[in-house]
């Protein structure tokens, strides 16, 4: 048996490469600005994403082609690393490539475009620096850093409640960030959903959600002052750890079985009791028995409640999380304000929330929608938000957005190649007109006339210097993004370039594909 081997070798090879990244690109392109439309992905057992994320549009797709599952890789880098930008990241590389198959059907090396690619990339990235304004993070002027979190909201399903949404998000990291050493620690942020109830109930909650209500009904539904004794042991009796087997030959022996476990439980609560708390939550559940020994002692309880929220608990109310009963002590203890339990609507479904904690640096965003599509949405839009923000504490420096940095630097490019004398002139200059898809996408997004748009942006900018005119999308009557509050990280933006611009030179380094096939029957 003989295995064909599928092989695509030099121009034939580039060719296809490009033809696939600007499949996918096409696919994102429509997606881009506060005007782009949505993509529902159907997974094969029938769950529906409705989103407008290029990371989880390219995440969700079925992609067979090499190169395509490069370009997946490329959104997946630029969401880990920033959080923003992901569609963008995508439209500009498939732009570059583009524009690359022209080069190379002129006869150019694709070693010399990789290279004119990289000098662009240079004059594009210190151009940024060059144009970029800073923002001081300021606890008592947040209105900066809320007009970041809108511009990134703008193009996402939340947009018409965004200004709550930025103010939350802000809220959230300010309240985590460690300013002096300028990093936030994401951990202490807990996004959580429920449906029913509108957008604009969104909350930001100073404190710990819990999916989960107290394990007997008829336990208080508010605790205040509560002191919590958080246990990763079971309220069983104790059994042996290795397989056992118990015989019981006569009603003696089960009562004092029954006793035996008795005492046990009263034993637990009691020395849970002894140590002042007045809240058990728990990792593991505990029988009918146990429940009704903890509401007779007046001790309130959770049961079933996961290793992340243990030790989100933990960190919120400042206790230590006990492995065994023997080891509780008061010092052990968490400490929180109130721990009350919230219930939705005409539904049975409930939930605790911990509030006013000992640590109040762990906080929850708990978001409210219609479906369970429009909370997944939100919740992946906040996640942009909160790492745009988390990108400016980290560095405040800003570009102002609706395409007026990408044109800036097409212009600085376009010049910078004019004073290139070798063949990389050309590579350069098609860098230069790839940098311009943006602003073409998204005037053509908002039903504005593409080129025409572009050309009249381009020629202003040139006139009136001002790096800060943009695509109108929103029809405000005015080009200045300064004006209009359309603001994007300069980290996020740079890194858009760098990682376009690598992915392209890689790709165009690539000349021979073998790929097996099917086997063929010699006979």
């Amino acid at each position: 048996m003989k295995v064909h081997k599928k092989r695509l070798t030099g121009i034939e090879a580039h060719k296809s490469h490009i033809l696939a990244a600007k499949a996918v690109a096409g696919i994102l392109r429509t997606s881009l600005g506060p005007k782009g439309l949505d993509k529902m992905m159907v997974s094969s057992d029938g769950d529906i994403t409705i989103t407008n994320d290029g990371a989880t549009i390219l995440d969700q797709m079925d992609i067979d082609h090499e190169i395509a599952k490069l370009m997946v890789q490329l959104s997946k880098s630029q969401d880990d690393e920033i959080g923003d930008g992901t569609t963008g990241v995508v439209v500009l590389a498939g732009a570059l490539l583009e524009h690359a198959e022209q080069l190379l059907d002129r006869g150019i090396h694709p070693i010399r475009v990789a290279d004119g690619y990289e000098l662009a990339a240079k004059v594009a990235v210190e151009r940024l620096d060059a144009i970029a304004d800073s923002y001081p993070v300021d606890l008592n002027n947040v209105e900066p850093l809320i007009q970041t979190a809108m511009t990134t909201l703008s193009s996402k399903i939340v947009n018409r409640c965004g200004r709550q949404m930025a103010e939350i998000a802000v809220d959230a990291i300010l309240a985590v960030a460690d300013l002096e050493r300028k990093d936030v620690d994401f951990e202490l942020i807990k996004v959580e959903g429920k449906d029913g109830g509108k957008l604009e109930d969104t909350m930001l909650v100073k404190g710990v959600i819990v999916d989960k209500d107290f394990s007997h009904p008829q336990m208080p539904k508010v605790v205040r002052d509560a002191k919590i004794a958080i246990l990763t042991c079971p309220f069983e009796p104790p059994k042996p750890k290795t397989k056992h087997k118990l015989d019981i030959t006569s009603v003696e022996d089960y009562n004092k079985l029954r006793e035996y476990e008795k005492e046990k439980f009263e034993e637990m609560v009691k020395q849970v009791k002894d140590t002042g708390a007045n809240l058990a939550i728990c990792q593991w559940g505990f029988d009918d028995e146990a429940n009704h020994l903890l509401l007779a002692h007046n001790l309130p309880a959770v049961r079933w409640v996961g290793g992340p929220e243990i030790e989100l608990i933990a960190i919120a109310t400042g206790g230590r999380i006990v492995p065994r009963f023997s080891e509780l002590t008061a010092e052990k203890l968490g400490r929180a304000g109130i721990v009350k339990e919230l219930s939705f609507g005409t539904t049975k479904d409930k939930m605790l929330v911990i509030e006013e904690c000992h640590n109040s640096r762990a906080v929850t965003i708990f978001i409210r929608g219609g479906n369970k599509m429009i909370i997944e949405e939100a919740k992946r839009s906040m996640h942009d938000a909160l790492c745009v923000i988390r990108n400016l504490v980290r560095d405040n420096r800003i570009v102002y957005g609706g395409g007026a940095a990408e044109i800036a630097c097409s212009i600085t490019v376009s010049q910078a190649a004019d004073k290139i004398s070798t063949l990389e002139q050309y590579a350069v200059r098609a860098f230069a007109d790839a940098l311009e898809a943006t602003p073409l996408a998204l005037a053509e997004n908002s039903g504005l006339a593409p080129m025409k748009t572009m050309t009249a942006i381009k020629a202003r900018q040139i006139n009136e210097k001002n790096p800060w005119l943009g695509v109108d999308c929103l029809a405000k009557g005015t080009n200045d993004m300064k004006a209009q509050h359309v603001i994007e990280t300069l980290i996020g933006k740079k890194q858009q370039i760098i990682l376009a611009t690598q992915l392209v030179k890689m790709i165009l380094k690539i000349d021979d594909i073998r790929v097996p096939g099917e086997p063929q029957n010699p006979y």
